[in-house]
């Protein structure tokens, strides 16, 4: 890529080295606006979501007048925190939409929540969940918040560049992206910030991105980022269509060899990116991420781990998921292999019958 070997002039300066990384990123946050149907004047580029979700929450809160945030109880940490802290600064009002057993949330209850109160109130629900894929209806969930007058906030890093977002059509003040969730790279993201919604910097330095985030602009990773998001929008349904086939093809072969597996999750409005399983207990099945790391393969719990001992995740914890039950995440690309399959399938049997013969 030339602007990380000659095309290294500051965005910010006026000389040709400088106007020329300036027009690549004009014209990356020209893409980005077209694919989203937003105007170029609402895109504004970050260092990925975690910095795009903490901008949105933080700066309805002090520059919007929001008194009250409505989320769920399964956001990612970085709105789930950023949340936490308003609230423990005694900067807002919090409360929860219930969800049901697959982290979906119950929408009437949103509406009684809505209706109730008049208190400036800002709604943060993700698109999609990034542990158990469940995705909710964002069109009707926009409807909702314009029909009480309720600014909208939804984390969208897992759907943008899998699902197609147009925010004209479903109209939201705060969105998020991430390039490497759709094969870019790493510590590059995106903002929407709806036009109407007048906020300050979070960051506050230079004039960078129109005033709205100091600091040098990451030329190579936003540059990235916008051709990723075309390639994927692209070659959208080719990708969809060979995922899918996969993650069915995965669950019909977990299901084979360990009948008792259970999958978290909507069964159909989710990812299809993810297939989060449940495994039952056993002595092996407590190792099951560590061992599918030593055999090569990459997959996630959705738990941290503290003083050396492996807890739930709040999202599992939420869902009431047993908690002697092994949940594992698994991800699927556009570069994911049958073969790759196959190969996760026998480790896996490997691991369950290991266990099997400890009982």
């Amino acid at each position: 890529m030339p602007y990380l070997t000659n095309s290294y002039g500051n965005p910010s300066s006026i000389h040709h080295e400088g106007r020329v990384t300036r027009a690549a990123i004009e014209s990356a946050r020209k893409a980005v606006a077209n694919i989203i149907g937003a105007s170029t004047a609402e895109i504004f580029f970050t260092s990925g979501g975690t910095e795009s979700n903490n901008m949105a929450v933080k700066c309805a809160v002090s520059d919007l007048g929001i008194k009250r945030i409505i989320t769920s109880p399964v956001e990612h940490h970085c709105v789930k925190h950023s949340v936490e802290h308003l609230q423990e600064n005694k900067l807002v009002r919090v409360e929860f939409v219930k969800i049901d057993e697959n982290a979906m949330p119950d929408m009437a209850h949103l509406e009684s929540l809505l209706s109730g109160d008049d208190t400036p109130t800002l709604v943060s629900l993700m698109h999609a969940n990034n542990e158990l894929g469940t995705m909710l209806d964002i069109a009707a969930l926009s409807a909702l918040c314009k029909k009480y007058n309720a600014r909208l906030h939804s984390d969208t890093v897992q759907t943008v560049g899998h699902f197609p977002i147009n925010v004209q059509q479903t109209p939201v003040d705060f969105l998020s992206g991430a390039a490497h969730k759709f094969y870019g790279p790493k510590g590059a993201g995106f903002i929407y910030i709806n036009s109407q919604a007048h906020i300050h910097p979070l960051i506050d330095g230079g004039s960078q991105e129109r005033n709205m985030r100091a600091g040098t602009e990451n030329i190579a990773g936003i540059v990235g980022l916008a051709k990723a998001l075309q390639l994927a929008y692209a070659e959208l349904e080719e990708d969809k269509k060979h995922i899918l086939e996969l993650k069915q093809y995965m669950k019909e072969q977990l299901i084979e060899i360990c009948p008792d597996v259970r999958f978290n999750g909507h069964p159909t409005q989710s990812l299809y990116t993810v297939l989060n399983a449940s495994f039952p207990p056993g002595p092996h099945t407590d190792m099951m991420i560590m061992s599918l790391d030593i055999a090569g393969i990459s997959a996630s719990g959705g738990s941290a781990c503290s003083s050396g001992a492996e807890s739930q995740s709040h999202v599992l914890e939420a869902i009431h998921h047993p908690a002697d039950r092994k949940a594992v995440r698994f991800s699927f690309s556009r570069n994911t292999t049958r073969n790759d399959i196959d190969y996760t399938i026998e480790q896996l049997q490997v691991i369950l019958a290991s266990s099997l013969h400890t009982v």
